[in-house]
Parts: structure tokens; sequence; C-alpha cells
């Protein structure tokens, strides 16, 4: 059983290179010392002292460390760098005094650990991750060549990128070699963009269809607003639906609650706290959207539902019809449309929660 008073805490500052590493037992420093990035040789250090428990900030430098020191019988926790108690009016960070502090707290029980990944859901997680940074690579891309033309009086045709404006982009010359060369190479740029983004696109249809992700992401499929891409980013985000005991735990999680300020009787809410993970926020944002339409289940819809339990498929019908009631009676008392848009966000969370979790 843990106990403050005699078990050894430990607070890691984890760098590429080295590791500050800091044991504390009740209010004494037992040790402190500066290691290469090296597995082994922190397990070794640990061993001194039975039944240590330690501690790490999440970072660049991933599970590794995490997952040798659980894998040789050490208790470790990683823990969110956002969530980690901070003195108002402390303006010095240096790595000892960082390792203290984590040992400390983790000794106090002011740590909350976050979960980390299996492997096989951390290599998907990198698959969706790799095509949201193409998504916005090629965002960016696009905004350069279309400024490109604009400084030079060319206005791009329609309001998307169709046939019509990749075709008018063919047909473009300058009267420089260099403005030419400069224009094909933004739009060679942009090709070689949409090629990688097919590329990644097609290689997650294939991940979504394999175990353990085919079964969890035809259940998220079946909701309106929700196909393949966004539920593998979903279940590879979040991860284990199971570990939120609510839906309003999944939905603090992905920071689509409102803020507070409460004090006595007054009661304050603000905008939604944003914490969490901005990449599932936004998908499910962009999900919501689809609720602002008339409740119905097209060809498309019905596809994806074919084969799926009849109470996931309940858990779909109710949440087109709760969302586009909230949607509508929040438009009709004159709210902003991103208001509505992420309310119906929030409550949509919860359906997604009910449809994973649902026996």
């Amino acid at each position: 059983m843990y106990d403050s008073t005699t078990t050894v805490t430990v607070g890691l500052d984890v760098h590429a290179c080295s590791i500050r590493l800091a044991a504390v037992r009740a209010d004494e420093l037992l040790e402190e010392r500066t290691l290469a990035y090296d597995e082994e040789a922190v397990e070794r250090v640990l061993r001194r002292w039975p039944g240590v428990r330690c501690c790490y900030e999440a970072g660049p430098s991933g599970f590794g460390l995490y997952r040798h020191l659980i894998g040789c019988g050490i208790d470790c926790f990683v823990v969110a760098p956002g969530l980690v108690p901070q003195r108002p009016g402390d303006r010095v960070k240096t790595d000892p005094r960082d390792a203290r502090k984590l040992a400390r707290l983790l000794a106090g029980g002011l740590l909350e650990p976050i979960h980390v990944p299996s492997r096989e859901l951390e290599a998907a997680r990198d698959l969706v991750r790799a095509r949201e940074d193409a998504r916005l690579d090629r965002m960016r891309d696009r905004h350069r060549l279309s400024k490109f033309c604009l400084r030079h009086g060319r206005v791009l045709p329609t309001s998307s990128w169709t046939v019509i404006r990749r075709k008018w982009l063919g047909e473009q010359r300058f009267e420089f070699a260099a403005q030419q060369i400069t224009f094909d190479s933004y739009v060679h740029t942009v090709g070689l963009v949409d090629a990688r983004i097919e590329l990644l696109e097609r290689a997650i249809r294939e991940t979504a269809e394999q175990e353990p992700w085919c079964g969890l992401v035809a259940r998220l499929r079946c909701l309106r607003g929700i196909e393949t891409l966004t539920a593998l980013a979903l279940v590879t985000e979040i991860g284990d639906f199971d570990r939120f005991k609510t839906a309003e735990e999944l939905m603090a999680f992905v920071g689509l609650v409102p803020s507070e300020h409460s004090s006595g009787e007054k009661r304050r809410q603000g905008s939604i706290t944003k914490v969490g993970n901005s990449h599932v926020r936004r998908l499910l944002v962009e999900s919501a959207w689809h609720y602002g339409r008339e409740p119905r289940i097209g060809a498309t819809l019905e596809n994806r539902q074919a084969g799926q339990p009849a109470h996931v498929l309940q858990i779909s019908n109710r949440a087109q019809q709760r969302l586009h009631r909230v949607y509508r009676s929040m438009k009709a008392r004159g709210k902003h449309h991103n208001v509505v848009v992420v309310a119906v966000a929030r409550q949509l969370t919860g359906f997604l929660w009910a449809a994973a979790t649902a026996d």
C-alpha cells in the first residue's frame, strides 16, 4: 500500500539526451542527479528504492521510458504538463527545480496521470496525425498559390478547388521566366500534397477495416456526420471510451463544456474550456454542422448502418432527432451559429460515447 511518509517518489525531467532525476521521501530530498537518456540506467537507479513511484511530463520523447519502466515492474506515471500545479509568481524554471517539484507533487497525490496508448493504438494515431499535418500543409500551399496569383491580378475562379480551377491554373502563363518558375513550383507543391493526402487516406481506410478498430469504427459511422476518416481519428485520439464513466466526462475531456467562475451564490459560465485534444474537438464541431439539416437516413448513411446492432441504430436516430431540435431551437432564439454548432457538438459527444460503450 502507498504511504507518503515511507514511499520514495521520483520526479523525472526528461529531455532528448538527458534526464534529471530527483528522489524524495516525505520532506527529505534523498538524491538528485542528471543521467544520459538511457532507459536501463534510469531503471538501475530506481531499483535502489523498493516500491518506488516515479513520474514525468508528457513530451516529444514519447512513452518509451514509461513502457520500459512499467514492463520492469516499476510504478511510473506520465502527467500532462498543462495540469501540473504552478505557484503564482514562480518565475524560475530549471531542470532540478522541475524534477523536485514533480517528485513532491506526486508524493502529495496532486498529479493526475494521463492515459498512455498501446503501441498499436499509437501507430494508428500517428497515421491519422500524419494526414492532419498534410491537410494543414495543403491549406498553406493553396494559400501561397492563390496569393501569388492575386498579386499578379489573377483571381482564381470558383470558390473551391474544383476541376474548373485546376484547368484554369494549367492555362496560366506569365511574362517573366522567374514568375513562371515560381508559379509552376507552387502548382507542383499543391499537386504533391494532394497525392500525399490521397495516399494517407487510403491507408487510413485500410487500417479502419482491420482489427481491433473495425468494430468500434463501424459503430461510430452509424451517426450522421461521422465517416471512416473521422471515426478512426476519434478512436485513436480518445482511446478507450470505457475509461469515461459518463458522457459528461468525455465532454470535459475534449474541452466542449462551458468554463465556469462561480463564487457564493453567483454562478458564471463562459465559453468552452478548450482543454484536451484540439483535433478531436475540431472533428466533432465539423460533424455537428450536419445536424442543421432535417433528420433523414439517406443511401450513404443507410449503407454505413447496414449490419450494425439495433441499439446503436436507435442511438443514431435519437441523435438526429435531438440534435436537430437543439440546433433549430437555438437558432430561433437568435444564438450565433458558432455557439449553436458547439452546443450540438457537445451533445454529439454524448451520443458517440453511448454508441461506443453500449452493450
